[in-house]
């Protein structure tokens, strides 16, 4: 599984409804709008790097309202409840 971070810019009147949009596509796991340097951020998780090049340009940057897009390949998680999660694995009632 490919886990991508996509930093996304918008026209300033379309984040409510892009975000939506976004976070509606298969693939898109979570969407936060955001201050900064960018308007949104979303996690993404794909099987194979085509379909993270079907779904960013192809899908994501066809929302109504995004003006570009940044998308930065996650290589390895260091997450504690990743973590956590491993070492539960067949432990039951927990």
């Amino acid at each position: 599984m490919i886990t991508a971070i996509v930093l996304i810019n918008l026209e300033a009147d379309s984040i409510p409804e892009a975000a939506q949009a976004i976070a509606d596509l298969d693939g898109v796991t979570e969407v936060y709008s955001c201050a900064g340097d960018v308007d949104l951020i979303a996690t993404v998780r794909v099987k194979a790097h085509e379909d993270l090049a079907d779904l960013v340009p192809g899908r994501i940057g066809k929302v109504d309202g995004v003006l570009d897009t940044v998308t930065h390949i996650a290589f390895r998680s260091y997450s504690r409840a990743d973590t956590d999660s491993a070492f539960e694995i067949g432990v039951e009632g927990v």
